[in-house]
């Protein structure tokens, strides 16, 4: 049975636990129902959703029994049923958009209650904002306060039976030791009395890394110090993530210097969790959700600019107005942006180039256009069909992508989100700034996405743009 709060990786479904968790009619029910609950689990189901929405409703009836017995007061029954409907809804959307149903990592998990009650509190204030909105009161004001309380603990308890039946089905965690000699064997004793985890194996050279992993059916790779860690990235860090293994780097007195505030413990040891693929499903959703958001807000003005834009290119420049151009975008898959054409029809005769801040290129009287970046209006098109986000690293062409790669090791991780018309490394670096350290703007920015963050970079942009500082 796999884990009702979190999907599991490879390693979670083929090592089979050393002893019959469950009876044995039991573990035949979840033979005959692996199939069918594999497929809706792949698309997005999570038994959670069932669990959360019959506790918010249950919370919301129970507390109006309480306070009112069986005699509710001012509105009939159905009101009320209708109100608890709207309320469960709007919870379990804030609560997937909080990354309430996403997976778990089985080693180094972070506590739930503190997350699920800034996710209520969330969920309560639109309660509240729906009742203002409509005049329609979803339940009465008080219950919203004892709301925040009781469907905290008991979303809580949702997720602890669950992980306890999770692992109880899956065994103990089978972790691998990336590391030499004395740190290696201080690990394993903290392993010793570790009833969660066991010890499978151990690797020195992480050239071997992956073979091992398959070899021991790990779960978990735990790198012991920041040499292993040098030498696994990109790969096969990146191969052991997209197979569902979790790499964690233990933290010691220097890690500490690099402000990480994400360390979890592990039998006793602070380990951080290495992320490379660090945008979860409802963080794209969320991030999409907002992008049309804003170009739908802005539409009327985006228009305008639009046509005047158009207008003084085809006076400057000729036709055509418009310059299409292939780029990669998220998970590698290519795409045509749509730019305003600021440089001669021939400006590539010779093959691609990068541009400089003093390019032959560019046609007299549209240099302003690339220094404010004005030429990339159009590329919110691009967004609207979803092939680019507002904010993202921005897209290369495949010819230049070949050659960086070849310099800068873990440039492919950029492409893990949508490509943006503005972007981290856009605000804070140059058009001289090298792609190495582009790309460490552009991965800070991935590992820390947040809303409030897309809306900073699109603030900022706007000075930057003022100030021509490109």
């Amino acid at each position: 049975m796999r884990e009702m709060t979190e999907p599991t990786g490879r390693h979670d479904v083929d090592a089979e636990p050393t002893t019959q968790p469950f009876p044995e009619l039991v573990e035949r029910a979840i033979g005959l129902g692996s199939r069918p609950l594999g497929w809706m689990w792949n698309r997005g189901f999570r038994f959670l959703f069932v669990l959360d929405a019959v506790a918010l409703f249950g919370s919301m009836v129970a507390i109006n029994l309480v306070r009112f017995g069986w005699v509710w007061p001012t509105y009939p029954r159905s009101h009320y049923w209708i109100g608890f409907s709207i309320a469960t809804v709007i919870h379990l959307a804030v609560n997937y958009f909080a990354g309430l149903y996403e997976r778990e990592p089985r080693l180094g998990y972070r506590p739930w209650l503190p997350r699920i009650f800034v996710a209520t509190g969330i969920a309560v204030a639109f309660d509240g904002l729906a009742a203002v909105l409509t005049e329609r009161y979803l339940m009465p004001r008080a219950n919203l306060a004892i709301l925040l309380v009781v469907a905290s603990l008991w979303l809580t308890a949702n997720r602890t039976v669950s992980r306890y039946f999770a692992n109880r089905r899956r065994g103990p965690s089978r972790v691998l030791l990336v590391g030499h000699g004395e740190a290696v064997a201080l690990a394993r004793r903290h392993f010793a009395d570790d009833a969660e985890s066991e010890v499978v194996g151990e690797v020195e050279r992480t050239a071997e890394l992956f073979d091992v992993v398959n070899t021991t059916t790990a779960t978990d790779v735990l790198l012991l110090d920041l040499s292993a860690f040098s030498e696994a990235f990109p790969e096969p860090l990146t191969a052991l993530d997209r197979e569902g293994v979790g790499v964690h780097q233990r933290v010691s007195a220097r890690e500490t210097l690099l402000g990480l505030n994400s360390v979890r413990e592990i039998a006793g040891m602070p380990f951080t969790r290495m992320r490379t693929h660090a945008m979860a499903s409802h963080q794209l959703r969320l991030k999409r959700m907002f992008d049309i958001a804003v170009v739908v807000a802005l539409s009327p003005l985006a228009i305008v600019a639009l046509a005047l834009l158009a207008l003084w290119v085809r006076v400057r420049a000729g036709s055509p107005v418009l310059y299409r151009q292939t780029r990669v975008g998220l998970r590698g898959q290519r795409f045509e942006v749509v730019k305003f054409r600021t440089m001669y029809p021939d400006a590539e005769a010779a093959g691609p180039q990068l541009s400089g801040r003093t390019d032959d290129r560019v046609v007299p009287g549209l240099r302003w256009m690339r220094a404010t970046r004005m030429d990339e209006l159009p590329q919110l098109w691009n967004v609207l069909r979803g092939e680019m986000s507002l904010v993202g690293p921005r897209p290369e062409r495949p010819e230049m992508i070949a050659a960086i790669e070849q310099d800068v090791a873990g440039y492919a991780r950029r492409h893990e989100l949508p490509p943006g018309i503005t972007g981290f490394a856009q605000i804070n670096g140059r058009y001289e700034t090298d792609p190495a350290y582009k790309l460490g703007y552009d991965l800070q920015y991935l590992v820390n996405w947040s809303l409030v963050l897309d809306i900073q970079i699109l603030l900022r942009t706007i000075l930057v743009v003022l100030r021509r500082r490109v």
